[in-house]
């Protein structure tokens, strides 16, 4: 009897410490039983191949110990595609090496730690897996590619390129106390080339929301590599209490890190590399109890909320979806070369009217050789405290108490900024702000002014070439080669054939003949060019009475007419050309030059809802003789800040004898997050042209920069508006140097400065 015991106990120690196993998987079904069956330590090894239309539901349990371990049999090889999605939902579960592309995840986050919002994950581990260009078709189907829930959970060494479709890339979620103090990792990453959305909701990380503010997050954003992250204002997004960002590389990013909600979070140790892009930030501060320390910012050129550092004003009694006021912050032994003036107080205003209080701003560091201004104020700031702050003599402003201009030099490239020799000037720290410090920050707050680890420099910055992302994805060896084809088309029979060619990727069309007559619309799904090296009058025709458009320009392509002499008498469309009107989510780009267009009956460039388009140039054109409107940007009128186009650039065009508005650009709404849309309309000569009804022959709506230079309007629109602005929220606008005879008026408004 006392044997047979012993044998079972045997057979069930020997039960309990079963071997791991490596499990092959090659089909959906078999990963849902290696699932299913999975023990501690497992490893299931996704086969080489195209898995697709797959949710990949995974809710094991493995140990701190041992893990279960999903991963690709060769990373990079397992090609996560169409409609779908990872899902977590267990403990202790490591998914390795997975290659998201060509498809899209709808509603839901193709990354998310939880299932159904029943099972949250704990302790798992995504790593070494890339996302690109995995987008939901439409534009404005929103959704996250990845989604935190559950407490203690890691991404890293993961690459993210290419999110177009509105919605926050990663968003971490506190609903309730599961996912609350969670501990999440967020480090290692790289996360790259996301284009400006031309609308709210293009961050990369977003720290929970802001009903939930108040509750304590405690992630870290740590040693990550962001680069060309121009979504929109906010690149880091936090909305909760006690996060940290540190040790991070933000490399040309129009945006900042923002402070937006929630209390007591620290950014320290990041390098802000602006390399004098326009509109690239820093960080913007807001609510209480803020650290801002040993950042080194570069070269950012941003203004206004994006400007290298920005302290906002507060709203009284403020709403959870507005602005409380900044108190009990500490800035800190910051290092600034080269950057554009900071903010205090921005955003004053009638509703912002709480000035920032219980301020330190200690041992910061500015070296500026360029800008006239070291900083702009917009409110009362006697409530912040200012000592020790250096600041290159060159600047001419005259600076309160608190900073003091000397001479300073850079060593190691730029990056340590310090007083010449023989100058000792120092800041002693108080006890207290030590003690603090002591526990909360990596390296504490020195007497010594501004960023001087150049040994913590040197690592974010190495680790962001040599550590951050999936070391195994390179952007060039997964992209497709383009193939040219350049052809010559004596007809519209040519042009329509070329167009239907699926192989190429890139076409060069030179026009040969005198008419091309068309039966059908063009459809432009490939990057086009069309030209002649001839300078005859070309004429197109197109059949299709009340059709919508001649041309249409599909999304995540580009169309280049150039040299052309075109005669569009004949074409009856209302749109000569119009952007993709499926409200894909690529973004599309056109360029209109040295041309001449005579006799269009309908608008001649038309954007469709929701479309986008990076840059549209039009230069050194003559418009004749046209009856309808010439670039239509009016349909984005929901109130949510939607516009359609980046960059719209009109210069040295001849506009004569056009009846019907020249331009018209709607961004309505009240959002503060975009730098566009931006309008350059310079040395245009305008004569004769009008509208047929009240409208104004330039109408800017809610255009967040414009600048019209050097043009010459005469006998425009003579007896109504000429040109007109309308702005919810600041926008910029210069008015310089225009030669206005005989033409309607121009209705400005606070945001317009006229030059001359």
């Amino acid at each position: 009897m006392y044997l047979r015991i012993i044998l079972l106990q045997c057979c069930l120690l020997a039960a309990f410490n079963l071997p791991a196993k490596t499990i092959v998987v090659r089909t959906p079904r078999e990963l849902f039983l290696a699932n299913k069956e999975a023990k501690p330590g497992d490893i299931i090894v996704l086969q080489n191949g195209d898995w697709n239309n797959i949710t990949m539901a995974l809710n094991c349990t493995g140990t701190k110990e041992q893990p279960i371990i999903f991963r690709a049999e060769t990373p990079g090889k397992v090609f996560i595609t169409g409609n779908s999605s990872l899902q977590l939902g267990g403990s202790f579960i490591t998914v390795d090496g997975l290659y998201f592309t060509n498809g899209y995840a709808g509603d839901d986050a193709v990354i998310k730690f939880c299932i159904d919002k029943k099972q949250l994950a704990g302790n798992c581990r995504v790593t070494n897996t890339v996302i690109n260009d995995f987008n939901n078709p439409k534009r404005l189907d929103e959704n996250y590619w990845v989604a935190f829930y559950g407490k203690n959970n890691r991404l890293d060494h993961c690459s993210f390129y290419n999110k177009n479709n509105i919605g926050v890339l990663l968003a971490v979620i506190l609903e309730d106390d599961r996912s609350r103090e969670n501990f999440h990792s967020i480090d290692h990453n790289y996360f790259g080339v996301r284009l400006p959305l031309a609308s709210n909701g293009g961050e990369i990380i977003r720290v929970g929301v802001s009903q939930h503010c108040e509750f304590n997050s405690n992630t870290r954003i740590t040693d990550n590599f962001f680069e060309h992250c121009d979504g929109e204002g906010e690149v880091i997004s936090i909305k909760s209490c006690h996060n940290i960002i540190r040790n991070n590389l933000i490399k040309e990013c129009q945006g900042s890190v923002v402070l937006r909600h929630g209390n007591y979070n620290t950014v320290e140790n990041n390098v802000f590399l602006g390399n004098g892009k326009e509109g690239s930030g820093g960080v913007r501060i807001i609510n209480k109890g803020q650290w801002v320390v040993n950042n080194f910012f570069y070269k950012c050129r941003g203004d206004g909320f994006r400007s290298p550092l920005s302290i906002m004003n507060g709203v009284p009694h403020s709403p959870a979806n507005r602005y409380l006021e900044v108190s009990e912050a500490v800035i800190s032994n910051n290092s600034f070369y080269e950057c554009a003036p900071i903010s205090f107080c921005e955003g004053s205003d009638t509703e912002r009217s709480v000035q920032p209080h219980d301020v330190k701003f200690l041992n910061n560091i500015f070296y500026n050789t360029k800008d006239r201004l070291l900083y702009n104020i917009y409110d009362d700031i006697s409530r912040i405290s200012f000592s020790g702050n250096l600041v290159s003599k060159t600047i001419p402003q005259e600076l309160i108490n608190g900073f003091g201009k000397t001479t300073l030099i850079t060593k190691s490239s730029a990056a340590l900024i310090i007083p010449e020799a023989g100058i000792n000037i120092s800041n002693a720290i108080s006890d207290s702000l030590l003690a603090i410090g002591k526990d909360r920050l990596m390296y504490n707050l020195s007497s010594k002014q501004g960023f001087t680890n150049i040994k913590q420099l040197q690592y974010v910055l190495t680790n962001a070439s040599s550590a951050c992302g999936a070391k195994w994805y390179n952007v060039k060896k997964y992209q497709q080669a383009e193939k040219q084809v350049i052809a010559d088309c004596k007809n519209a029979e040519d042009i329509l054939e070329l167009l239907k060619d699926n192989h190429s990727t890139k076409l060069i069309i030179s026009l040969t003949g005198k008419e091309y007559t068309f039966t059908t619309p063009l459809n432009i799904s490939k990057d086009v060019s069309i030209t002649s090296k001839s300078k005859q009058i070309i004429k197109f025709s197109f059949t299709g009475t009340g059709a919508e458009h001649f041309i249409q320009l599909k999304a995540g392509h580009a169309l280049s007419l150039k040299n052309l002499t075109l005669d569009l008498s004949g074409v009856m469309a209302r749109n000569f050309i119009s952007t993709d009107t499926s409200g894909n989510s690529h973004h599309s780009n056109f360029s209109l030059s040295n041309c001449v267009i005579s006799n269009n009956k309908g608008t001649f460039f038309s954007a469709a809802v929701s479309s986008v388009a990076d840059s549209i140039i039009i230069n050194n054109n003559s418009f004749t003789n046209g009856k309808g409107d010439l670039f239509m940007f009016a349909e984005e009128t929901d109130k949510k800040g939607y516009y359609n186009v980046e960059k719209l650039k009109i210069t040295n065009n001849s506009i004569v004898n056009m009846n019907g508005q020249l331009l018209s650009m709607i961004r309505t709404g009240n959002d503060e997050s975009t730098m566009g849309p931006l309008l350059l309309f310079s040395n245009n000569k305008i004569t004769n042209c009008s509208t047929e009804k009240e409208e104004a022959l330039i109408n800017l709506y809610g255009t967040q920069r414009s600048f019209i230079e050097g043009n010459s309007f005469t006998k425009s629109n003579q007896g109504k508006i000429l040109i007109q602005y309308t702005d919810k929220v600041r926008a910029v606008h210069i008015l310089d140097n225009n030669k206005i005879t005989g033409s309607g008026k121009i209705v400005t408004n606070k945001f317009v400065i006229i030059k001359k």
